[in-house]
């Protein structure tokens, strides 16, 4: 197996050496990712062939790739959470994996208020590569710690013990990285950044909207960065003390650079205000595929249009791959799976009136749906896949419950879009509506604030069951930037936008099944994402590795969105719909056949 490049170089260390041997890497585990392939999971099922989990599907010690496909089954995470309770509190047996699960990787994910655990061995962290994370971990009853990855990576001595390495190379110390207050935490990050404003060569956040939150947390307290680069003093409310001590190595009293920014941050409009705070800068990294789409109209405001640069694509399942040409648009970027990093097997995703089949993900697939995975070298150009992993660190033909479409290729190796996440969806009756439909929606419905100089800063969304019919809630945070009022009609004329929107399922619900009530448009007071993200945090989430929930459905969430809804409207009128053909009526009966016949598909997408 191809060797990856190392992770330390001696004294004479040159970036070009460094980077020439990163490209032969990529070169040589790109050209033959089939047989790469073989040998991981080889590796993987012949050193795990004795744990209990393998034993109980009845691999048999076999370590062949049709062996493996043959016997084991395609999952989620229901299907071994009980083993993963029992590995969390405290049972020390090779249940999973033969190596000892050293820490849980905890999900970014909130939608349904609770966090998966993910297993993780000492020798994974040799395989990621990932950002930075603010919270210190939690412990499981067993004494297992549990934190997000990217905490996970910067906690271990692969960060803190790195060597020289000009793409780690941060204005940051590492105290303030880790510091586990968030408020502090931040704020020494950005007062360390401005201090040293002409060296950041780069800025960002893994997601786009944590690098957002610290924009608008500077616009909150930038008076209070500027008297402490004044006088060399640092703020009162910064209380760990090693971060002080940290952050006091870098602070001296400089009144010209803290009366630069005084005068740049009073400015009313913040446009550019990347740029102009750090001049040097030439790239925002920060991933923006999928939902966080959404933010690229608002960072390209912030930063002057600065090139967006989505570098990596992993996850707390396991690290998958890297963007080759990171400084295409962000509509275009694809990521090349990294052979060596896990075993990767693919789901077709077959899309009916542009909803993904099976997107709420419920049971194991049955056997003919398992014949339907094909593997890294077999999948095809425009192709959408759900991933499908085998992981060192004990996860077998797991559903990571990405959807990726095919985009290129790299010699041998597949290039992928990231599309959307599978498990995030509204639903009412039949009708299933992933988060990429939804999105689209919202982006239609918002060109109806523009003559009022508004946006829709966040928002995320609610299967509304309580009522009869059922019913979808948007909640939106606005941006407000004009002063003429938006009339109540305009809202009406978004909620009934929003809908047209939607796919064929949704709008025969309303229309002539009358199964799904009007759409509702909760307007919520500004702050209310940041309040969601505190509480998100509050439960364990990373401040950087936390994105906004597309959809809610932990009660405690949606009653903290409602406790600050100030306005709320309904579509006024249903969307258009059209069954599809004129034979298709209920004079026919063979047209009544077809047209149920369709709705039950409609019911097992």
């Amino acid at each position: 197996m191809p060797e990856a490049p190392k992770n330390s170089y001696p004294s004479d260390y040159s970036l070009d050496e460094m980077n020439k041997k990163k490209l032969e890497f990529i070169e040589n585990v790109t050209s033959n990712p089939d047989e790469v392939q073989k040998k991981v999971l080889s590796e993987i099922l012949l050193r795990n062939a004795h744990v209990e989990y393998l034993q109980r599907n009845g691999l048999n010690g076999h370590t062949d790739r049709e062996s493996f496909k043959k016997t084991m089954p395609v999952i989620t995470y229901e299907d071994i959470q009980a083993d993963i309770n029992r590995i969390a509190n405290g049972d020390t047996s090779p249940i999973l994996c033969s190596k000892p699960i050293s820490e849980f990787l905890t999900s970014s994910g909130t939608s349904g208020g609770e966090r998966k655990l993910m297993p993780t061995i000492e020798e994974e962290l040799e395989r990621r590569s990932l950002l930075y994370s603010l919270l210190m971990p939690a412990k499981t009853p067993g004494g297992l710690v549990a934190r997000p990855v990217l905490t996970s990576y910067y906690k271990s001595c692969h960060f803190k013990e790195r060597p020289y390495d000009p793409y780690t190379n941060y204005t940051s110390p590492n105290e303030t990285i880790l510091c586990p207050d968030s408020y502090q935490s931040m704020y020494s990050q950005l007062l360390c950044g401005l201090c040293q404003n002409k060296e950041v060569l780069r800025v960002g956040a893994v997601f786009a909207s944590g690098f957002i939150r610290a924009i608008r947390f500077l616009e909150k307290h930038w008076p209070l960065v500027v008297k402490d680069i004044r006088t060399g003093t640092i703020d009162s409310q910064i209380t760990d003390p090693s971060v002080r001590d940290a952050v006091m190595k870098i602070l001296k009293p400089n009144p010209k650079l803290a009366g630069f920014i005084e005068n740049e941050c009073r400015k009313d409009c913040w446009q550019g205000i990347i740029t102009r705070l750090w001049p040097n800068t030439k790239y925002v990294d920060v991933i923006v595929t999928g939902t966080m789409s959404q933010y690229i109209p608002i960072l390209d405001y912030y930063s002057n249009g600065l090139p967006l640069v989505c570098t990596m694509y992993a996850s707390s399942e396991c690290y998958f791959g890297v963007n080759l040409n990171p400084l295409c648009k962000p509509s275009e970027v694809s990521y090349t799976l990294v052979p060596t990093m896990a075993y990767f097997e693919f789901l077709p995703v077959h899309r009916n009136n542009g909803v993904a089949n099976s997107i709420s993900m419920p049971k194991s697939l049955n056997e003919k749906e398992r014949q339907e995975l094909v593997d890294l070298v077999d999948v095809k150009l425009g192709q959408e896949y759900e991933l499908v992993v085998t992981t060192y660190a004990g996860l077998y033909r797991y559903r990571v419950g990405d959807v990726l479409r095919v985009a290129g290729f790299k010699n041998k190796a597949p290039q992928f879009n990231f599309i959307c996440r599978k498990n995030v969806v509204l639903s009412i009756d039949s009708d299933k509506t992933d988060e990429v439909e939804l999105q689209n929606a919202v982006k239609n419905a918002v060109n109806h604030l523009v003559p009022f100089d508004a946006a829709v800063s966040e928002y995320t969304s609610y299967a509304d069951t309580t009522t009869v019919p059922g019913h979808y809630v948007l909640y939106w945070e606005l941006s407000l930037n004009g002063t003429t009022p938006i009339p109540p009609s305009v809202f009406e004329d978004c909620c009934l936008t929003i809908e047209e929107s939607l796919n064929s399922v949704y709008r025969q619900g309303r229309v002539c099944d009358k199964s799904i009530g009007p759409l509702e448009i909760k307007i919520v007071e500004p702050g209310t994402f940041d309040k969601l993200m505190d509480y998100a945090i509050s439960l364990g989430a990373s401040i950087n590795q936390y994105k906004t929930p597309r959809c809610v459905k932990f009660a405690p969430i949606i009653e903290l969105l409602n406790s600050r809804v100030v306005s709320n409207y309904f579509s006024p009128k249903c969307p258009k719909w059209v069954a599809g053909h004129k034979q298709w009526s209920s004079n026919n009966n063979k047209a009544t056949t077809r047209i149920e016949e369709m709705n039950g598909k409609a019911q097992t997408v």
